[in-house]
């Protein structure tokens, strides 16, 4: 496996970065697509197939696993986990050709851990700590610290991540 190594940063040769805004010990491996106005912090590691547009803010210590797209709009804060083929999305109201005037803006809380599958509505906030169940539809905010599983996602009574 050969990787492009700059400034402690390693980028698959295989991945399509466009952003200089990426911190030291961070991994982008291959079939990645990175556009411009990115910002990726320090170590993070995004795994293969994954797609990060110019709105996107991802903090330090984060993992993105495979296949996850992240939209304009999107903010994952320090040590989150993104579990393989989540979907974010940003416009409550998608058609085709016909674009907001601006994306709502989804954030995602220091700590947070995402379970594979899951998808997260746009204009949302998990809070800090939160942990999403693999498969969940999240069609709200998420309180810190909180589990939350299933379609539509509630928290489970109880339970603290």
């Amino acid at each position: 496996m050969v990787h492009k190594e700059e400034d402690g940063v390693f980028i698959h040769p295989l991945s399509d970065v466009h952003t200089a805004q990426i911190g030291s010990g961070t991994r982008i491996w291959q079939f990645c697509v990175v556009l411009e106005g990115a910002s990726i912090g320090q170590n993070v590691n995004i795994c293969s197939h994954c797609f990060i547009e110019n709105d996107v803010s991802i903090g330090d210590d984060v993992t993105v696993k495979n296949g996850v797209r992240l939209y304009d709009g999107l903010t994952l804060e320090d040590r989150v986990f993104v579990g393989p083929n989540v979907t974010f999305t940003n416009d409550k109201t998608p058609r085709s050709k016909e674009y907001p005037e601006a994306f709502l803006k989804t954030r995602v809380g220091v700590g947070a851990s995402i379970g594979g599958g899951a998808t997260i509505l746009p204009g949302l906030t998990i809070g800090a700590g939160a942990m999403i169940g693999a498969g969940a539809v999240v069609t709200r905010d998420v309180p810190e610290g909180s589990v939350v599983t299933g379609n539509p996602a509630r928290q489970r009574p109880g339970t603290r991540a």
